[in-house]
């Protein structure tokens, strides 16, 4: 968003544009009571939520906008190991505490050839509320439904483990602490230079979270949102070859009617860039993931017909 913020500005020096990144859940709560023109979220609207919005909706409701995509990428910290595969199963029972020791079976089965220590894991995770915790969740109940038993919701549900608050605080916990395990955007780990776990979905061969593979993954999902709202569905058990399966969406949350009419001009050129392909092409150099060109030409045919 910064990034946009200061190229779409340049452009447009009329338009101020303010932006506060305080979390999906925060984010969202503030577009419901009306206290913002749009959301961003790495989840979409729940049906209770939608139902609140159309309160400040006049007259319609928010919609889900996919805007950018990327990897959520599982990063460690275990000493001589420089390379490490795991898949659903096994990162289900490791972040759910049934998987505690580096050299477990499992564990070694994924990966024949590596130097694993016997030292405890330390799995960490979100301790606010997070769309990134929630398209992590949805990751090992698709694709791991048989070991992960619990909801995907924004507040972490597994059993155990150390916390700390936003992606940073994760990637903090995972770099000071040997033995530790974490989710985090992928732009954490390069920005850290944290080693990142690569994941056996069943294809040829194991996949490490790029922009590249990222898209690959958000290309196979399908539009599962009513109306306007493009929500999107994602099938986590796939094994497309090249497809990285942790992937999440981020979600510009508007009305479909009852927008701000002061607002509503600047809304729709802002959004319109960020799905353009001038607001899209850079966004791999950042470590975020571009949108295909199909979701992205039908995100702006929505935003032009905003109200």
């Amino acid at each position: 968003m910064k990034y946009w913020i200061k190229r779409y500005q340049s452009a447009c020096p009329g338009v101020r544009i303010a932006y506060n990144p305080i979390g999906s859940g925060a984010g969202g709560a503030q577009f419901l009571r009306g206290a913002t023109t749009f959301g961003g979220s790495d989840s979409a609207l729940k049906p209770d939520e939608v139902e609140r919005s159309k309160d400040v909706c006049r007259g319609g409701r928010a919609i889900d906008l996919p805007m950018v995509g990327g990897p959520i990428a599982i990063g460690y910290d275990v000493p001589g190991v420089e390379d490490l595969t795991l898949d659903a199963s096994t990162l289900a029972r490791i972040f759910d505490r049934k998987i505690t020791m580096w050299d477990d079976p499992e564990i070694r089965r994924l990966n024949p050839g590596a130097d694993l220590p016997s030292m405890p894991v330390r799995p960490v995770h979100r301790s606010d509320d997070s769309g990134t915790t929630q398209n992590f969740q949805a990751y090992l109940a698709g694709a791991a439904p048989e070991v992960w038993t619990h909801p995907p919701a924004k507040a972490w549900q597994g059993t155990g483990g150390a916390s700390a608050s936003g992606s940073s605080g994760v990637a903090s916990e995972v770099t000071s602490g040997v033995g530790a395990i974490g989710y985090f955007e992928l732009s954490f780990a390069r920005a850290r230079q944290i080693k990142t776990v690569s994941v056996d979905t069943g294809a040829p061969a194991a996949v490490a979270p790029t922009p590249a593979t990222a898209s690959a993954g958000i290309a196979a999902a399908r539009v599962s949102g009513q109306g306007r709202d493009m929500k999107l569905k994602f099938r986590y058990d796939a094994s497309t070859p090249g497809a990285y399966p942790i992937v999440q969406v981020t979600y510009e949350i508007v009305c479909d009617k009852g927008n701000q009419q002061a607002t509503l001009p600047a809304l729709k050129s802002f959004l319109t860039y960020t799905a353009s392909k001038v607001g899209q092409k850079d966004l791999s150099r950042l470590n975020y993931a571009p949108l295909p060109e199909t979701v992205a030409g039908q995100v702006r045919d929505v935003v032009d017909t905003l109200s």
